[in-house]
């Protein structure tokens, strides 16, 4: 299986799936879909309306990978929880974050679960 991220040249590509609404902003780990596709699962307090809920996944993003809310670009589903996002900056230290991340996750991130 491979991760929810990917390496490019300008930093890290993230596969997000996004609970608006959830409770709280967090990041819960890796969620595998029912075609096998890995997502960072995260979780935001607001609801989808108006943007809110990408403006916060965005600001978590940012928190979480150490980077200004400038560096998190999302580049495709605005509309949907299925998320393609771009954090901005050296791509072996977001990697690094990124799988610091998912190990320290509740419920141990790194564990696939299906939805």
């Amino acid at each position: 299986m491979t991760e929810p991220w990917r390496e490019t040249g300008a930093g890290l590509e993230l596969a997000v799936r996004v609970t608006p609404r959830g409770g709280g902003d967090r990041i819960t780990g890796i969620v595998e879909d029912a075609a096998g596709r890995r997502w960072l699962a995260v979780r935001v307090a607001v609801p989808a309306e108006g943007g809110r809920a990408n403006a916060a996944l965005r600001r978590l993003l940012a928190r979480a990978f150490g980077v200004p809310a400038s560096a998190v670009e999302l580049l495709g589903g605005a509309g949907s929880r299925n998320k393609r996002v771009l954090v901005h900056g050296e791509p072996d230290t977001l990697l690094a974050r990124a799988v610091a991340l998912t190990k320290d996750a509740p419920g141990d991130g790194r564990q696939a679960r299906r939805h």
